[in-house]
């Protein structure tokens, strides 16, 4: 192959994972009201506001951020 095409392959396979990657990260969630509530019931021992946070609708990425934020914050629970 031609080297400018192999450029143009790599760029459009790049564009396409970072599609993709964005795509899954902002999918709205999917658990029900009982697995929220048990979820919540689960993290009470790590307060009550991440128990609340369980009872949100927040995609993955918002869970990420909220995990990155429990870990730098000096709660790691």
């Amino acid at each position: 192959m031609n080297k400018s095409v192999s450029i143009v392959v790599g760029v459009i396979l790049a564009v396409l994972v970072a599609l993709g990657t964005w795509a899954y990260l902002n999918q709205p969630e999917d658990r029900s009201l009982g697995e929220k509530l048990q979820d919540a019931g689960n993290s009470l021992d790590e307060g009550l506001d991440d128990a609340g946070r369980q009872l949100q609708d927040r995609s993955p990425l918002e869970k990420m951020e909220d995990g990155i934020n429990d870990a730098t914050d000096g709660d790691a629970n």
